[in-house]
């Protein structure tokens, strides 16, 4: 593992920049600033070894970061409608920093979540697998949400070619949480090249409809016969302009499916995305019960997707949706395995 500076915030805190290479070649790169991904870069069919992840130029780039390349979300990712929800009766409002089709929302932890903080690196090291822990207490009232909370996120590279992620946190009160990876990817080695011809599968048969500001609905609707059915390897771009309402309201994809499983808390499979160009395969197993296809919209080009593994968005409003709730004494623990090969 090598460990250098990567900047100095305004505070005067040195930033540490981590990064591990496997024997295949795998190469990985984090930050304490945002617990971020900088990098991956892993070969294609070729041998060729090359960035697959949207990044930025230079600390000062990464410190503002408004896309969220690789950084981890929280305390609870995703959207929450009107920034509102209840626990045991007593109601709490959070910052409302996004606004779909001009209807507020609360996202990805508010003005200032996990994406801006910095966390503290440890390195680890277990049979086959290297990586760094991400510390971060987050203080009662921080972004309005209750509770002292402190979040821990691992990420491991296997000599298996695994990029693996594990999140868990406690808290002193009870408190929505939701940890979400926000990586970028771009199987083609091209970060100025579109997406829209990797060919992607998810496991699921169910998704998420949203209101026109992208808070689900509460209905679980089944995906077949519509755009939002990827049960086959289809090319992303294939139905990303259909006259379908969901691709309407957030013009393109930007929604979370329901994962095909019959228990939870187990490593299950989730999707798989290729790039026939390069040959390179990523394939993702997850503990999450949801998985978000996110295409880039508000990109320039549509030049990367993001595959966030998750619970549901706008859980904490829903008694249908999995329980987002932390309590006192219970361990928030989830776990991804992005596994890349070529073909």
């Amino acid at each position: 593992m090598e460990t250098i500076p990567f900047g100095t915030t305004a505070d005067g805190e040195i930033i540490r920049l981590f990064t591990i290479r496997n024997l295949q070649g795998l190469e990985i790169s984090l930050s304490e600033y945002g617990a971020i991904l900088t990098s991956v870069k892993i070969p294609d069919r070729e041998g060729k070894i090359e960035e697959v992840t949207l990044g930025l130029d230079g600390f000062e780039a990464w410190l503002e970061n408004p896309h969220l390349f690789g950084a981890t979300v929280g305390r609870f990712g995703n959207r929450i409608a009107a920034g509102k929800f209840s626990i045991d009766g007593k109601d709490y409002q959070l910052a409302t920093n996004n606004a779909p089709a001009g209807i507020p929302c609360h996202l990805h932890g508010g003005e200032k979540g996990f994406n801006q903080v910095v966390w503290t690196g440890q390195p680890v090291q277990r049979p086959q697998a290297v990586g760094v822990c991400f510390t971060y207490h987050s203080d009662e009232g921080e972004e309005g949400y209750p509770g002292n909370l402190t979040a821990k996120v691992s990420y491991w590279l296997s000599e298996a070619n695994e990029l693996i992620i594990e999140v868990s946190a406690r808290s002193d009160a009870p408190c929505p949480v939701n940890l979400i990876n926000h990586t970028y990817w771009n199987l083609s080695g091209e970060m100025d090249q579109e997406i829209l011809g990797h060919e992607l599968q998810l496991n699921a048969s169910q998704y998420l409809p949203t209101t026109p500001g992208l808070i689900p609905t509460g209905e679980l609707a089944p995906v077949a016969g519509t755009a939002m059915d990827f049960r086959q390897a289809l090319a992303v771009g294939k139905r990303i302009e259909d006259s379908f309402e969901a691709l309407k309201f957030a013009q393109g994809y930007d929604h979370c499916w329901v994962l095909d499983r019959e228990d939870t808390g187990t490593l299950r499979p989730a999707a798989t995305l290729y790039d026939p160009e390069s040959g390179r395969v990523m394939e993702i197993s997850t503990t999450h019960p949801g998985i978000q296809l996110y295409t880039g919209n508000s990109l320039p080009k549509r030049t990367g997707l993001c595959l966030e593994t998750q619970g549901f968005p706008d859980a904490p409003n829903h008694e249908n949706f999995p329980n987002s709730i932390l309590r006192p004494g219970e361990n928030y623990s989830r776990k991804t395995v992005h596994r890349f090969s070529v073909k």
